[in-house]
C-alpha cells in the first residue's frame, strides 16, 4: 500500500501547501539562472547562495530584495537591497 493511500488527508495538506507556495511565482533553478549567478557572483563578490537569489530577483523583474544579509540600498544589477528592519518595505515607490 502506498503512504499516499494510507494518509489521504496529509497528502491533500500538502498539495494545498504546495499550491499556495506557487502562487508565489517560484523561478525555477536551470542552467541560464546558474550562469547568471555566477556573473553576479563574480562582479559583486556575493557568496554563490546570496547572488542565486540575485539571480532570481532579476529574472522574476524584482526591484527590491529585501534582505539583513547583504548591504543594504547597494544596486545589484537593477535589483536594489533593502533591509527590512532599517526600512519600512510599504514606503518604497512602486512601478
Amino acid at each position: 500500500m502506498k503512504i499516499t493511500q494510507k494518509w489521504p488527508r496529509e497528502r491533500e495538506e500538502a498539495r494545498t501547501e504546495v499550491r499556495d507556495l506557487l502562487s508565489w511565482r517560484p523561478v525555477a533553478v536551470d542552467g541560464g539562472l546558474l550562469e547568471q549567478g555566477w556573473r553576479i557572483q563574480d562582479r559583486y563578490q556575493l557568496s554563490f547562495w546570496d547572488a542565486l537569489i540575485v539571480a532570481a530577483a532579476k529574472s522574476a523583474s524584482c526591484r527590491y530584495l529585501l534582505t539583513a544579509d547583504l548591504q543594504a540600498d547597494q544596486d545589484l544589477g537593477g535589483v536594489l537591497v533593502v533591509n527590512p528592519f532599517l526600512c519600512d518595505p510599504a514606503g518604497l515607490p512602486r512601478a
